[in-house]
């Protein structure tokens, strides 16, 4: 008798073990995720990041938290840059008088700008330090590390690349407002009209114009940089 049941208490203490076995929904929760880095962040163009609906953080189980790495830095870099428009209304000059009558405006702007770029630095070093303690499959990795870089390193990267080019712009709008202001006895600002008696001066106040264009011109190209990663163009 024991010979005839041990084969069968034999398969009933492994039967447990093959029902949770088949009731892992791992793969099939990895499979839903890694389509979803692929069809909606990987092959759209610029930065997408989407949010999850309960239906797709169900079907993605405990990945909906590797997900939340790439929201939750979009959402802290939304945060940190969003004053950039109106720091950038408040450093505007469209003239002569405006850079010298700003200047402590301009001054302001580029504290904002400098704690902007801190506050993104620490965003980013969170999210990557939170990247780097994710455990992944490699098939979902390779397509994790795709989308993670689109959302978060490039356009976190191209980002501080223009804020240097920002602030040499509100440099070289600083340093006309220094020299305006040290050779206020040579330089006649009435409105729009600016008359230099020293020659020299003028050969040097025009020099100094020239730079501002110049820091101006890099500043578009920069947007168009930041533009073409967020759109996609």
């Amino acid at each position: 008798m024991k010979s005839l049941f041990r084969p069968f208490l034999v398969l009933a203490a492994a039967l447990p073990l093959l029902l949770a076995a088949c009731g892992d929904k791992e793969p099939e929760q990895r499979a839903a995720f890694t389509q979803f880095l692929q069809t909606r962040i990987v092959d759209k163009p610029g930065v997408r990041v989407p949010k999850l609906t309960d239906e797709e953080k169900k079907s993605f189980g405990d990945y909906a938290a590797h997900y939340a790495v790439i929201t939750d830095f979009n959402a802290g870099m939304d945060a940190s840059v969003k004053p950039l428009s109106g720091i950038m209304q408040k450093g505007a000059v469209r003239s002569l008088n405006d850079v010298v009558a700003r200047r402590d405006d301009i001054k302001a702007v580029q504290v904002s700008l400098n704690e902007m770029g801190t506050a993104l630095k620490a965003e980013q070093a969170k999210a990557d330090a939170a990247h780097a303690q994710l455990k992944q499959p490699e098939d979902l990795k390779a397509v994790y590390d795709k989308a993670y870089e689109k959302t978060v390193s490039l356009p976190a990267d191209t980002f501080r690349d223009t804020l240097p080019q920002l602030n040499a712009t509100f440099d070289a709008s600083l340093k006309i407002a220094d020299y305006v202001a040290a050779h206020a006895a040579q330089i006649d600002m009435s409105g729009p009209i600016v008359k230099v008696q020293d020659p020299a001066v003028q050969a040097e106040l025009n020099k100094l114009l020239q730079d501002l264009n110049a820091q101006a011109k890099n500043v578009q190209q920069a947007q168009t940089r930041m533009q073409a990663v967020m759109v996609g163009r």
